[in-house]
């Protein structure tokens, strides 16, 4: 399995749950920071198997259809549009026929209420509570706003349904959160 723009590992217990000790992960994040902390706790997964590769996930060193599945959460925010597309064809090269794909995403919520509300926690909420119990609200103040400019998971579904993924898009939390799921064509 690849976790794409891996962070801290925060899905690792989920998957090692789902899968038991057979399970292995390969996880790409290009950020030294957040490597070196998936490291100590990839040491906290007792025996499951988990190798950390510090790369760019649109240019990576992946084997062509070599992952049985690729899972990404938080991480398309954070790209443009035309790396949304590229990572849509990086992730149909690494895939398996049959493989399994899932990526999720925090999304503006399209109700207006909702949408205020819910935009001024990510804007002023979260960065203040950064701030308050770690010290620095810098690495949470750009989340509204990649929030903001991304909007929802449904340009990633088109980028991926191009790319030759048999995929769709779920909302979630009325809208606060968005996702693609689905899987590469046996036969292409």
């Amino acid at each position: 399995m690849l976790d794409l723009m891996s962070g801290m590992g925060e899905l690792w217990p989920t998957i090692a749950e789902n899968t038991g000790d057979s399970g292995r992960i390969r996880a790409i994040d290009f950020s030294p920071t957040m490597c070196a902390r998936s490291a100590v706790a990839a040491g906290k997964m007792g025996g499951f198997d988990i190798q950390i590769s510090q790369e760019d996930v649109l240019e990576n060193s992946i084997p062509d259809e070599s992952a049985d599945a690729v899972v990404s959460t938080f991480g398309l925010k954070t790209l443009t549009r035309e790396q949304c597309m590229k990572l849509a064809e990086e992730i149909s090269r690494v895939l398996k026929p049959g493989g399994k794909l899932s990526l999720l995403e925090i999304s503006v919520p399209a109700f207006t209420p909702l949408r205020f509300f819910y935009m001024s926690y990510l804007k002023y909420i979260v960065p203040l509570f950064g701030q308050l119990l770690l010290g620095n609200p810098e690495n949470y103040r750009l989340l509204g706003i990649y929030t903001e400019r991304f909007g929802n998971c449904l340009g990633f579904e088109d980028d991926c349904l191009k790319a030759g993924l048999n995929v769709r898009y779920r909302s979630f939390f009325y809208g606060c959160a968005s996702a693609v799921v689905g899987e590469k064509p046996l036969h292409q």
